[in-house]
């Protein structure tokens, strides 16, 4: 298992920073355009979520860890910052059955990283938020699950 790490100031105009350091990371893996994709539209919901909702005006930073998996192929993101405690994965899925109009603000981004990762998980443990998700190459994405 291959492990790299970028710790970055938790801001929005971070995500091309932090998506570029995710895709260099899997390159060497063979993940589908749709895949990765995915991965991309994960990695802007899950940071914008840290970069606007984790820290008070003062900021703060997220470190961004990918591990890749050869047997089999996968990647492993996991997200994490020291913000306030927050679990994504608790909250109510969205109503899709009514019109936009209807729905309750928030949600529909996570909602949309669980429904294209083959892997999700949330934890608090010693003052960080801890958020995984995995994604297999070529992958549709699955049920999520730990």
């Amino acid at each position: 298992m291959l492990m790299k790490e970028l710790t970055i100031q938790a801001l929005i105009e971070n995500i091309p920073a932090v998506t570029d350091f995710v895709e260099e990371q899997l390159a060497p893996l063979h993940f589908s355009r749709k895949a990765m994709i995915q991965l991309a539209v994960a990695i802007d919901e899950i940071f914008s979520n840290i970069a606007k909702y984790a820290y008070d005006d003062n900021g703060g930073e997220a470190t961004v860890r990918v591990e890749t998996e050869t047997d089999p192929e996968a990647a492993v993101i996991t997200f994490i910052d020291n913000g306030e405690p927050f679990d994504p994965l608790a909250k109510k899925e969205p109503d899709l059955t009514l019109d936009a109009e209807e729905r309750k603000i928030g949600g529909l981004g996570i909602f949309l990283v669980k429904k294209s990762m083959d892997g999700i998980s949330y934890e608090y443990k010693d003052g960080h938020n801890i958020l995984r998700i995995k994604k297999k190459p070529g992958q549709e994405g699955q049920k999520t699950g730990k």
